[in-house]
C-alpha cells in the first residue's frame, strides 16, 4: 500500500467531484481562515475560534493533503520527438 492509498479523504465520491475545481477548495479554505482570524482577533471568542480552527484544519487536510489526484486515464504519453539530425555513430 502506497502513501497515496494510505491517505483517505473523508468525502463521498459525489462531494469529490464537486470539489474537484481548485478554486472551490481555495475559496472555502480562505473563508474559514478569515472567519477564524475574525473570531480570534476581533471578537476574542475562543470557543468559536477553536471550532472554526478545527474546521479549517479539517478542510486543509481533506482539500489539499488527502484529496485524490486526477487520474490521467484519458491522457496518452507521447513519445519523445526525434532530433532533426541523427548524429549517432554509424547512422
Amino acid at each position: 500500500m502506497t502513501s497515496e492509498e494510505e491517505r483517505s479523504v473523508a468525502l463521498k465520491p459525489n462531494d469529490v467531484s464537486w470539489f474537484r475545481p481548485l478554486w472551490r477548495r481555495v475559496a472555502i479554505t480562505g473563508f474559514l481562515a478569515v472567519w477564524c482570524a475574525w473570531e480570534w482577533i476581533w471578537n476574542k471568542e475562543p470557543f468559536w475560534g477553536v471550532l472554526v480552527g478545527a474546521a479549517l484544519a479539517y478542510s486543509l487536510y481533506n482539500f489539499f493533503y488527502a484529496f485524490p489526484k486526477e487520474d490521467p486515464a484519458n491522457e496518452q504519453i507521447q513519445p519523445p520527438d526525434t532530433p532533426e539530425g541523427d548524429d549517432r555513430p554509424g547512422a
